[in-house]
């Protein structure tokens, strides 16, 4: 009797388990994002199969530099995810091209639904990301070279060059991998208190940074 009982439950768990892995697996060729559809489940409504058309799969956004002497920090990352490319949907993967000025940065940042991996097509940078544990992994890298930012793990990428631009090209195992800056992030949503206590610096200091974040609504 035990033995059926345990025989039952393994039977059991390897269905269920096998559910699960068949039911994240694709059930058509695609599911083209309805972005038209105020509906959400876990990414996008699949948009009637009828309706597609070959532009739901095409985005020139990435062709051409942006000018990024004109950000406040010198880059400027053009996206081609799920909301530009709609034919991205449950596929699990989007792109995006970072432009850099001369001595351009791209802020400390996360990306929480996705690992990253960079392209140089132009320049040479400065990049890295910090580990769970504190410890900074940094390297310059150069035309045609790769460098990987594994999942949710703090990074930044820095033009090292003072007289020439730089571009890169970037790869996500998400559809929509999200980014959230490090700075923005705090000084724009967290309390003057908390900032004060955490980075122990002056309530006026918090204030004159806290000026430059405006807060999300």
């Amino acid at each position: 009797m035990a033995s059926t009982a345990t025989h039952l439950v393994v039977v059991v768990t390897m269905l269920v388990s096998a559910m699960a892995v068949a039911e994240s697996n694709m059930l058509q060729d695609f599911c083209v994002a309805d972005l038209s559809n105020a509906v959400k489940v876990n990414g996008y409504t699949c948009k009637d199969s009828t309706q597609v058309t070959p532009e739901d799969f095409y985005f020139q956004g990435l062709a051409t530099a942006k000018a990024a002497a004109n950000s406040s920090t010198g880059a400027i990352v053009t996206g081609a995810t799920v909301e530009k490319l709609p034919g991205l949907n449950t596929l699990g993967l989007s792109m995006s091209r970072i432009d850099y000025a001369p001595n351009g940065l791209n802020p400390p940042h996360v990306h929480p639904r996705a690992s990253e991996v960079i392209f140089v097509l132009e320049g040479q940078l400065y990049v890295g990301f910090v580990t769970t544990a504190g410890k900074l992994v940094a390297k310059y890298i150069n035309k045609g070279e790769v460098f990987v930012f594994p999942k949710g793990l703090l990074h930044f990428q820095k033009n090292i060059a003072g007289s020439a631009p730089a571009s890169v090209l970037a790869a996500f195992d998400s559809q929509l991998p999200g980014t959230q800056s490090l700075v923005a992030s705090l000084f724009g949503a967290l309390p003057d208190n908390i900032l004060v206590e955490s980075f122990k610096i002056k309530p006026k200091q918090v204030k004159t940074i806290k000026s430059r974040y405006q807060p999300k609504k």
